[in-house]
């Protein structure tokens, strides 16, 4: 059974307790040209096709939900947006964390909050979170605005520059099951693969660093939240073999569900997430061949 988007929204209009699943940009196609997993939600636990309402009774059960995302996707975007309403509708809200906010955001973040709490509304709402111009806006405005006129507070979850800048001149070692070499390669592979295999190996170590020192931050931050908490990162920081979950406690990883929203054709097992939803993958340009060009 495929739940393509005409047979998701009928399912879940017929459910007054579960919001439309929202118009997604690239499902609009017609649906024989879609790949076949488009709109699918499989529970890697079972290896089970759920829909979008079995998801959310799963995911409001859990103490911590963590939502892995690919940036740069409009339809994981609108999803998650579709989450938070679909969540709050099953159960009280606690927290959101997000990765694109740092600690010295959360001032302006929380004064936002408390002028929209007001009826007001800040003139450039980017200019007053002081967002980051490596997140884009357009992107994540639906989620970010959403957030701050809920009731429960939006949190901060990365590093911040200084703190990253620090973390590069020492290169802190990871302890427990985080250190693994198997966790550390896979995220070795990671790195030289976004950056398109062009960077030297000295640079490697310093990165890893970086990466499972955000992983150690969010997992930190979710457990400090009020719960239920949702956490939205990217992927890779959510996978429950690389990720945030090897750094929370044992206890605390139990009460933890992962989500992954993925493009058709990606590979996940129930080793990385509990849940995986596809969404038709997207064309982009392929910035490591323009990379590869600028260097001859």
């Amino acid at each position: 059974m495929r739940f393509l988007l005409p047979l998701a929204l009928a399912l879940l209009c017929a459910c007054q307790s579960t919001p439309t699943l929202p118009p997604l940009p690239a499902w609009q196609s017609p649906a024989e040209t879609l790949h076949p997993e488009a709109g699918q939600i499989i529970d890697l636990r079972t290896g089970k096709e759920i829909t979008p309402e079995q998801l959310v009774d799963e995911l409001g059960k859990a103490e911590r939900v963590l939502v892995g995302e690919r940036h740069d996707n409009p339809d994981h975007h609108a999803l998650q947006r579709w989450l938070l309403q679909a969540l709050a509708q099953r159960r009280e809200s606690g927290s959101l964390l997000l990765e694109m906010l740092n600690p010295d955001q959360q001032k302006a973040v929380d004064q936002v909050k408390m002028t929209i709490a007001r009826g007001e509304s800040p003139g450039d709402l980017p200019v007053a979170l002081r967002w980051q111009k490596g997140w884009d806006w357009e992107l994540y405005a639906p989620v970010v605005r959403y957030a701050l006129a809920q009731p429960y507070p939006l949190l901060s979850a990365n590093l911040d520059r200084e703190e990253i800048a620090d973390i590069y001149r020492r290169e802190p070692q990871i302890t427990g099951a985080a250190a693994a070499k198997s966790v550390q390669d896979e995220l070795l592979d990671q790195i030289r693969v976004s950056h398109c295999n062009m960077l030297p190996e000295s640079q490697l170590p310093a990165m890893l660093a970086v990466q499972q020192q955000r992983d150690r931050r969010m997992a930190e931050r979710l457990g400090a939240a009020p719960e239920p908490a949702v956490l939205f990162a990217g992927a890779f920081h959510v996978r429950r073999d690389v990720g945030v979950p090897l750094h929370l406690d044992r206890e605390q990883a139990q009460r933890t569900l992962a989500l992954i929203l993925a493009e058709t054709g990606e590979k996940l097992d129930a080793r990385q997430a509990d849940f995986v939803w596809f969404t038709p993958g997207r064309e982009r340009q392929d910035m490591c061949a323009s990379l590869r060009d600028s260097r001859r």
